[in-house]
C-alpha cells in the first residue's frame, strides 16, 4: 500500500471548503485505482473505476470528433453533477456536486486544483523514484559455444516427434 502525500489530501480539502456543494472527490489513477479521496458517503473505489470507464469513453469521443484530447467531461444528473478532469497523462479528478452547484465555479476551481494536484503528485513521483533501488542485475546467462562458419540448420520438429518414445513404437507396430 502507498501511501498518499498529506498535501494531496490538504488539496481536496481546500477544494471541498471553496465549493460549498462538493459532495465528494477522488482522485485515481486512469486505469481506476485511487490515490486519494475525500468522498465521505461515496464509495471512492466505484466512483474511480466509473470515471475512468467514462473517462476511456470520453477520449474515444473527442478523437473521433477529432477535437484533440480530452480535458474535463461533464455528466449532468437530475440531482447534481458528476465532473472529471485529467490530472497529467495518467490521472483523474472526479467530483461529484449537488443539483445547486455553479458549474462555472466548479470548473474554474477544479481546474485550479487539477494544476496544483499535477505538480504534487510529480512531485512525489519522483521522489519516489529516487528512493528506489536499483533493480538487480540480471543473473549470468551460460556460454553458448559459438561454431565458425555457416550456422548449423535448425532441428526439424514433426508432430510424431513429440509424441513419447512408447506411443511411436506403438503407432510404429500397428
Amino acid at each position: 500500500m502507498t501511501t498518499v502525500d498529506p498535501a494531496v489530501l490538504e488539496e481536496l480539502g481546500r477544494l471541498r471548503s471553496r465549493v460549498p456543494e462538493l459532495s465528494g472527490s477522488v482522485l485515481a489513477t486512469a486505469d481506476g485505482l485511487v490515490v486519494a479521496h475525500d468522498s465521505h458517503g461515496l464509495e471512492p473505489d466505484t466512483l474511480a473505476a466509473l470515471a475512468a470507464a467514462h473517462l476511456a469513453l470520453a477520449r474515444r469521443f473527442a478523437h473521433a470528433v477529432s477535437h484533440g484530447d480530452l480535458r474535463e467531461s461533464v455528466v449532468e444528473c437530475d440531482g447534481g453533477y458528476i465532473t472529471s478532469y485529467t490530472a497529467g497523462l495518467n490521472g483523474l479528478l472526479t467530483l461529484v456536486t449537488s443539483g445547486d452547484a455553479n458549474l462555472a465555479m466548479v470548473h474554474l476551481e477544479a481546474r485550479r486544483s487539477v494544476r496544483r494536484l499535477v505538480k504534487l503528485m510529480a512531485v512525489q513521483n519522483a521522489t519516489a523514484a529516487q528512493q528506489q533501488l536499483p533493480p538487480p542485475p540480471p543473473p549470468p546467462r551460460p556460454e553458448i559455444p559459438t561454431q565458425s562458419g555457416p550456422s548449423a540448420p535448425l532441428a526439424r520438429r514433426t508432430p510424431m516427434a513429440t509424441l513419447p518414445t512408447v506411443a511411436r513404437h506403438h503407432q510404429a507396430a500397428g
